[in-house]
Order: C-alpha cells, then structure tokens, then sequence
C-alpha cells in the first residue's frame, strides 16, 4: 500500500511542477524538473510488484522474470539524474542562460545514450550512471545552499539524491557479488529507502511551491483587519481586475492596496514639515504610522515620507510591521477605557 502511496505523491509532486511551468515561462531549468520528477514518478510507479509483473507480461517468450521492469526503473532514474543534471548545470559559473539550452540538449543526448547502453548490455553500468549523476547534482547543491526558501528546497532535493546515489553504489556492490535478484511480486531491493529517497526528492520539486503558498496565507491573516480599515475608508484602491484566486498574488495585491491606502490618507505625497522626519528605527516608526492609521484625527500624523518603507526592509516586511503594529494599538484602545473607568 506504501508503494502505491508514494508514486501518488510523486505523480502529484510532478503534476504540480507542471502547473508551475504552465504559469511561469517555461525556461529550461524549469522544464528540466518537470522531467526529473515525473521519472522518479515512473521509477516508483513501475517497481510497484503488480506493476512490475503486469509489464513483464508484456514481452512474449523467452524474457526472463523482472528484465522489462528493472530495465524501465533503470532506465527513468537515469533520466532523472540527467534531466537535475540540467539544472545542475545552470549553477556553474561557466554556463549562462545563452548556452544552457545548447548544453542541456548534450547532457540528454548523454542520458539517452546511457540508458541504450543500459538496456542494450548491463544493468550495473545504468546504476554506475545513476550513482555518478547523483554524485553530481549533490556536489553542486552543496554549493549552493543557503537558508533561502530556494536553499531549504534545494536541501531537501539533495538530500533524496544523495540516498539515492548509496542505494545505487549498493545495487552495482550487488551486481558485483552476483546477488539474487528479486522474485515476482515482491518488492524490489531496499524499497523502502528508494521510497524515502523519491518523496524526499518530491517534496524538494515542490517545497518553494508549498512555502510560498504558506507564507502568503500567513500573510494575508496577519494583514487582514489593517487592509479591512484601509479599503474600508478607500475602496478606490481595489482595482476592478484584482480578482486574483492565488494566494500569493492575492497577497500581493493586499500589500499594495493597503500602502495605496495609507498613501492616500497621508495626503497624496504632501510633505507637512510639523511631522518630523521618520526614524529608522522600523518598530517606533511603524508604530507612529499604526496609531495614525487607527486614528488619523488623533495627536499623530505623518506625510509620505512616513509612509515609504524604511532602509533596509522590504514592502512585504514593512507591511506585516506595520499590521503587528495595528494590532497593538486596536489591543491598547480597548483596554484604556477600561483601565481609566476601574478604581484606584
């Protein structure tokens, strides 16, 4: 059931780098995942025994038990390692976008080869190439790893791929000692590790998806009772067009309609002198403008130049700054009349 599992959630892990390339312009890093995780999606789907048995069936006569299958398994991980290879690739120095195409066409023409090579001859020499390939791509992630939502997702792809080029080493350490192979209708040698390296790879594919998808959930909660005040007083600043159903540009369009707002509240970039200039401090400063939003006809104001983000802090950080700070001051507006009429 396991087995079933995985290649379900490696089929939907390449069914959303589908959508991913179909959204995005289709480069050739991106279409080179697309390829990477549908053949590990092959890879898992076909070692499945029923699956397995059902296309070794397929050949009549004279094909002796698992040949078809393990050929096929073979044969799409060494097309994963090429096609990460690819992208691989667009991380060295000496490749730039001009050449990538040219030379991802020579890497697949050097996966097709090695796959022919496979089937045609050994199996061991198709599990060599899986093992060098994957040696490749994890020595290039590791050099680019960094705590970016890009590097976490990278880790995670490595890490599947590394697992995978050990159980490759073990497979031709296998071969070598002239191990059995494995019977019908069971599972292929060492399942459950190549099951952990294909949902690790998966989920590698697809966590800069998933992360971007979160944080701009988190994002328009965190934001939502400021953005509610701010379209509330200037709905003007919600274009007709911006009906978008995706979460991050839903996001998107939240964040700039509450800086539009607060824009037009401000004055429409007046400069009043009396306001002072901003600090740089991004908690005091947005605190100022936090209240002055909650309470424009109060103690406070600010002009345009209260409004723009401070050095150093993105549009996104400083909207979020700015809705922690909102909240703080809706808390401490109703708790002040509370504290004034309680006894002493």
């Amino acid at each position: 059931m396991t087995l079933w599992l995985t290649a379900l959630l490696v089929w939907v892990a390449a069914g959303a780098r589908v959508g991913r390339v179909l959204v995005k312009p289709a480069t050739t890093a991106r279409v080179a995942i697309v390829v990477a995780v549908a053949a590990v999606a092959l890879a898992v789907t076909v070692a499945i025994p029923e699956m397995a048995v059902a296309i070794d069936n397929l050949m009549k006569g004279g094909v002796h038990s698992g040949w078809l299958s393990t050929g096929i398994v073979i044969s799409a991980w060494i097309l994963f390692t090429t096609a990460t290879s690819v992208v691989a690739s667009a991380a060295w120095p000496v490749v730039s976008r001009r050449n990538l195409r040219q030379i991802a066409l020579v890497v697949y023409g050097l996966g097709a080869l090695a796959i022919a090579i496979t089937l045609a001859w050994s199996f061991t020499f198709g599990w060599i190439m899986v093992a060098l390939g994957a040696v490749f791509i994890v020595t290039t992630g590791l050099r680019n790893l960094d705590w970016t939502i890009l590097g976490r997702g990278i880790a995670i792809y490595i890490t599947g791929t590394a697992l995978v080029a050990v159980l490759a080493v073990a497979n031709v350490g296998r071969a070598f000692q002239h191990a059995e192979p494995t019977p019908p209708n069971e599972p292929l040698w060492g399942w459950a590790a190549w099951e952990i390296a294909a949902l690790l790879i998966a989920l590698g594919a697809v966590s800069i998806v998933i992360e971007l998808w979160w944080r701009a959930k988190l994002l328009l909660r965190k934001i939502r009772p400021l953005h509610q005040l701010m379209v509330g007083r200037f709905p003007e600043v919600v274009a007709p067009e911006q009906n978008a159903t995706s979460a991050q540009l839903k996001a998107s369009d939240h964040m700039a309609q509450v800086m539009d707002a607060l824009y037009l509240l401000s004055g429409s970039g007046i400069v009043i002198p009396a306001a002072g200039e901003p600090p740089n401090s991004v908690p005091q400063r947005a605190a100022v403008v936090a209240e002055w939003a909650r309470n424009p006809l109060g103690d406070l104001f600010v002009d345009a130049r209260w409004i723009a983000p401070p050095p150093g802090i993105s549009p996104r950080g400083w909207v979020l700054a700015l809705a922690n700070q909102y909240e703080y001051a809706v808390a401490d507006a109703k708790t002040a009349p509370q504290a004034a009429a309680s006894p002493t």
